[in-house]
């Protein structure tokens, strides 16, 4: 089998403001099970980006280990790219993000990945604020180690060889509002309508934004009586919102009754217009969020949409007042200025 992917496109494919069609936003061939969701993941990606009109080679993928982490490889080969230690992919990301800060960094991490070895990480890069978007293919097992519980497998679930989990799983995105992720949302990779503009909003947030995805493990936990099953997952999602992403130059439509919709505006001017809201439901009030999503989980549902969004968000690089320019653009001059200004510097600190 091969695994190169042919070089030969529709002539007529349609191209963006850049002038490329969809094709230049994809990378290798996957060599994932046949039916993973993680692939639909990397599809909902390509299709942002291109939609977006993102040129590849200003964007930075990082990721971990496991099967989630081998997708970087599956979308946008002419990006940068990183595959780091398993669950360290933040620390990667935050040393990469100082030393450019010009760049869009999206990192993609598992389950396994992100709640167990690399939990650590996840917490420190939320509170950091760091500018990314970290997405978490959410499978509720270790896939490529032939499927073992993860942090993430619910109370009650069943793996594939009949065993029973006797622990309370980890909720990605509950801990990411209370740790003061200023973006939070939550899809299923099966619904590409929902994903893709989650995604589009995640890139245009100026901080940490979290995506948790509920990917089913077609190969390992696909099996009647776990709750990351595909079955399971479309019987039990319930929609926050559906969502539409309105650049900010593009004029803002709706036939939806009044009430029935909310605008909220990104950091940018750009807005992602959220319909069909739950009830009793203000994605910029996490308190409000908090309570929604403990009353899903004790009915067995899986909330989805954008979660929560911070009205007020301050990122990494502001918070420290790091310089304007990309370090790794800075002379010798700029980092060594003479003992005048050295003096001037030192002054201030007596």
């Amino acid at each position: 089998m091969s695994y190169i992917r042919p070089k030969f496109r529709h002539p007529e494919l349609p191209k963006n403001k850049l002038g490329y069609s969809v094709d230049f936003y994809e990378g290798a061939l996957s060599t994932l099970c046949a039916g993973c969701g993680h692939d639909s993941i990397s599809a909902g990606v390509i299709q942002a980006c291109y939609e977006m009109n993102i040129e590849p080679h200003r964007l930075a993928k990082l990721s971990g280990i496991g099967c989630s982490s081998k997708t970087p490889a599956y979308f946008l080969s002419n990006s940068h790219g990183f595959n780091s230690v398993h669950g360290r992919m933040p620390s990667v990301a935050t040393g990469a993000n100082l030393a450019n800060r010009d760049l869009i960094y999206f990192g993609v991490s598992g389950d396994g990945d992100t709640a167990s070895i690399g939990m650590g990480q996840f917490v420190h890069v939320i509170r950091r604020n760091l500018n990314m978007i970290y997405i978490v293919m959410n499978n509720g097992c270790y896939g490529l180690t032939k499927g073992q519980d993860s942090a993430t497998a619910d109370n009650g679930s069943k793996n594939k060889s009949g065993q029973v989990n006797p622990f309370e799983s980890i909720d990605l995105a509950s801990l990411a509002i209370e740790l003061g992720s200023g973006f939070v949302a939550q899809s299923f990779s099966g619904d590409k309508t929902q994903l893709i503009p989650l995604i589009k909003a995640a890139i245009k947030h100026p901080g940490f934004a979290f995506i948790n995805v509920i990917s089913p493990c077609v190969t390992f936990n696909n099996n009647v009586g776990s709750t990351k099953s595909d079955d399971y997952v479309r019987e039990h999602l319930d929609a926050t919102s559906t969502i539409d992403f309105v650049p900010e130059m593009k004029e803002i439509t709706t036939n939806y009754e009044e009430g029935s919709s909310k605008n909220v505006k990104m950091h940018d001017g750009s807005v992602l217009q959220l319909n069909k809201l739950a009830k009793d439901w203000d994605p910029m009030n996490r308190q409000s969020v908090a309570n929604a999503m403990m009353i899903a989980k004790s009915k067995g549902e899986i909330l989805t949409g954008l979660l929560y969004m911070s009205p007020n968000t301050v990122d990494l690089h502001n918070t420290i007042q790091t310089n304007e320019r990309a370090l790794n653009s800075l002379t010798k001059k700029d980092l060594c200025p003479g003992n005048e200004i050295l003096k001037t510097i030192n002054a201030e600190f007596r």
